[in-house]
């Protein structure tokens, strides 16, 4: 059993996934945390009573060795680490929804103060790529900014989504650090500096990444999942009934190898192997963990596990001796271990009996009703699969169907179906009635999101009069669009949006691409180029058109911008390329982006209005104050009653008006996002550099204002006519 060498009971409170541990004087580690109130605490014990002169920093009235950072608004993300390597020390980085600072907590100065459009939700230092100086990397409103320590802006790129999560890790182990983004469309992208390498997909909301070493790290989601990836391939998952709030990668047995730490929402600590995900270790706080975090704060030369919870105790774990292997297990686990042993069995027991008695009788022979009672079914029954496309009745809306049967009279008594995404818990299960039993059974499917997806089944098959059944395990695979319906073409509906390219295909490679990622029903026949064929979706009835003609040229006539990103991404990894420059128009799209942009521009223009009015205000309050109190000191009562009834209007009109700011900071941050979301999809119709350049050009066009320079990017992938 593993025991805290050290624990600490802080009177500030925690906020969760804002914990950090920084050397800021290049020496002694100090435990940073975000607390309520638009506090940052420092807990320095090394060196007690420090004094600031600046406003920012003051003594805590609560604890001597904790020094409080001012930052007067909500802190949405925080984290130390090292700017300016010939400083030797670390510097504090602070985001809130508005701003980012960064701190010099030695020199008790700004590095620097920036405003920031679309928010802080995550924040990361290190090196990313070939941007040789380190980077204070934010992920905001569906876009990632990297600066400097002077504030520059070196590195920008656009996201699916709100950013909830980033790490750095060497993903494709070039010896270069990579760009891990978790976001609330439920993807993990990596981001080898501007340029998209890696979109992996989950379940839920990614709310923290952190690296294991090498290519491996680790990730949560907000459903209390978390698990391991090696590259883009899923090592393991598990999943808790609680949500992970803080993952980390240390050491715990010196086996060399890193576990991976979880700090859960119900206060518990486990230590998992990063190869199989069992616990080797665990602990239990009285609160919800805020923070699991490493550094040597015993200054002995050893880093130490420290686990933060939310109402202020942390405790300090050192690493296990490596002669002590697995004994890093508890009592507690060791039970559950034993209890889970006895279980399996009492499984493998119950089983081998089954197939004892089932051994006993002559499969050649026919079956008595006795026989068909225990469960035994022909040696050569089998299982039969096939997933079609259903439009729909006025009782079932429009669904992928999954048709199983059995090779002969057996029945079907239940089917369980594991797919992550498409089922509520990942899971659903089929069980007809007495009445409806037969050898074959329908089940809808509805993929909400266009994505390929592993279909696991297992089927209980047996006989009618059955008490025990035999268990099939089988897997089938969803293809990407299987929620599109081969259709008719009708000009009439031939949506007026298109994309347009040229690859050097075949037109027979096209077709098994179209084969690979739709349902087509099997008779059907697609000649060679020229072709055309018409899907409809499922979803919303949208028609979806590609066709393709001799020279190679591709042309996919759809109304969702999305979709038609999606089908480009698909071929483009189906056939490899590499760099694909494409033309699009989505007029009605555009249209309403055009809605958005002017939206933009009225929601900045009333924020400076507003932050104008404010600073006269100010300075009113200023001038008031100082009448009023010129006034007390002239015992001129009335002008100085006069005076504090005008500071109490006054008043009044700041709330007014604070109010208006922060509804139109809201609506100004869902416009930005529109428009995140926009140059990103526009990125998305392109491939390799064509994609970095339009995303690149269009942030240029947006600084400079130039709207139609914009759309022309967008249409053609270039702002050159």
């Amino acid at each position: 059993m593993l025991l805290p060498v050290f624990t600490l009971k802080l009177r500030h409170k925690i906020n969760p996934r804002m914990v950090a541990v920084g050397r800021y004087d290049g020496t002694h580690p100090c435990l940073t945390a975000a607390t309520q109130a638009g506090k940052v605490f420092i807990h320095n014990p090394h060196t007690r009573s420090q004094h600031f002169s600046a406003s920012r920093v003051f003594q805590s009235p609560l604890e001597s060795d904790v020094s409080l950072l001012n930052i007067n608004q909500a802190v949405s993300c925080l984290a130390a680490g090292v700017l300016i390597p010939d400083l030797g020390y670390d510097a504090l980085v602070v985001g809130t929804q508005t701003n980012l600072l960064a701190y010099d907590v030695y020199n008790n100065s700004d590095l620097f103060y920036r405003e920031v459009a679309d928010g802080a939700n995550a924040v990361v230092l290190g090196t990313l790529g070939d941007i040789s100086p380190p980077l204070a990397i934010i992920g905001g409103n569906c876009a990632l900014q990297g600066f400097d320590a002077e504030g520059n802006d070196l590195f920008w790129t656009v996201t699916g989504d709100n950013v909830h999560s980033l790490a750095l890790c060497d993903f494709d182990g070039d010896g270069k650090k990579e760009l891990l983004v978790g976001s609330e469309d439920f993807d993990i992208r990596v981001f080898k500096e501007d340029e998209l390498v890696a979109e992996m997909s989950e379940t839920e909301i990614i709310t923290t990444l952190c690296p294991m070493y090498g290519s491996r790290f680790a990730y949560a989601l907000s459903n209390g999942t978390v698990g391991v990836y090696d590259k883009a391939a899923r090592y393991w998952r598990i999943k808790s009934k609680n949500h992970a709030v803080s993952i980390h990668a240390f050491d715990l047995d010196s086996d060399g190898v890193c576990e991976l730490i979880t700090g859960w929402s119900n206060g518990k600590v486990d230590a998992r192997s990063d190869r199989t995900g069992e616990v080797i270790f665990k602990d239990n706080f009285s609160s919800a963990i805020a923070g699991v975090v490493e550094g040597d704060y015993l200054m002995e030369g050893h880093p130490q596990l420290i686990c933060c919870a939310v109402d202020g105790e942390i405790r300090g774990y050192l690493p296990g001796k490596a002669e002590m292997g697995g004994s890093l297990m508890d009592a507690s686990a060791e039970q559950d271990l034993i209890r889970e042993l006895s279980q399996k069995k009492q499984n493998l027991l119950l089983e081998l009996r089954n197939y004892e008695e089932n051994a006993k009788v002559d499969l050649n022979s026919p079956l008595s009703e006795a026989e068909e009672h225990r469960g035994i079914i022909p040696a050569n029954t089998r299982l039969h699969t096939s997933l079609s496309v259903s439009l729909g009745s006025e009782t079932q809306a429009a669904h992928v169907e999954l048709r199983v049967s059995t090779s002969n009279d057996t029945i079907i008594r239940a089917v369980l179906i594991f797919a992550e995404g498409i089922f509520a818990g990942e899971s659903h299960v089929v069980h007809p009635s007495t009445h409806n039993l037969s050898n074959s059974i329908h089940i809808p499917v509805t993929p909400p999101k266009d994505v390929s997806v592993d279909l696991h089944l297992k089927l209980f098959v047996g006989y009618r009069s059955s008490t025990q059944f035999h268990v099939f395990e089988l897997t089938r695979q969803l293809p990407r669009f299987s929620m599109y319906a081969l259709t008719k073409p009708n000009s009439a509906t031939e949506p007026l949006s298109y994309v347009n390219f040229v690859i050097a295909e075949r037109a027979q490679r096209v077709v098994i691409w179209l084969k690979q990622n739709f349902l087509l029903p099997e008779d059907t026949d697609i000649q060679n180029a020229p072709f055309q064929v018409c899907f409809t979706s499922l979803r919303n009835g949208g028609q979806l058109y590609i066709k393709m003609k001799l020279n190679g040229e591709i042309t996919v006539n759809t109304d969702d911008i999305d979709l038609a990103g999606d089908i480009i991404q698909s071929m483009a990894s189906f056939f490899g390329i590499e760099e694909l420059q494409v033309e699009a128009d989505f007029p009605a799209y555009f249209e309403e982006l055009k809605k958005v942009l002017v939206k933009v521009d009225e929601y900045h223009s009333v924020h400076q209005k507003l932050s104008a009015d404010m600073a006269d205000n100010s300075n009113l309050i200023r001038s008031l104050l100082v009448r009023a109190e010129d006034a007390r000191l002239m015992r001129d009562m009335k002008t100085m009653k006069n005076r504090y009834m005008e500071l109490y209007d006054l008043n009044k009109d700041l709330l007014n008006g604070y109010k208006i700011r922060c509804n139109n900071h809201t609506e100004l941050l869902g416009n930005l996002k529109a428009v995140n979301q926009a140059i990103q999809r526009a990125g998305r119709l392109r491939v390799g550099k064509p994609k970095n350049q339009v995303i690149s050009a269009c942030r240029d066009a947006i600084r400079s204002n130039n709207i139609n320079t914009l759309f022309r990017i967008m249409r053609v992938g270039t702002a050159s006519s």
